[in-house]
């Protein structure tokens, strides 16, 4: 029986350690979030652009090479 009781302290520790945690976090701003999210979107895009050329080139240059 002393068994049980010594896991409900941990798990109950474990929780209210988890709450303390969270009450820490700070979350941001709705305007910092929109301008963030842009700039991840941007910085995705041009980043896929940029590996689409370098595709195409590297594929142009193998068929160059094969034929």
């Amino acid at each position: 029986m002393g068994e049980n009781s010594n896991k409900d302290n941990t798990q109950k520790s474990w929780s209210d350690g988890l709450k303390a945690e969270f009450r820490k976090i700070i979350w941001p701003k709705k305007d910092d979030l929109v301008k963030q999210t842009g700039a991840v979107l941007a910085v995705s895009v041009v980043l896929g652009v940029l590996i689409s050329i370098v595709d195409t080139a590297v594929q142009y240059g193998i068929n160059f090479f094969i034929k």
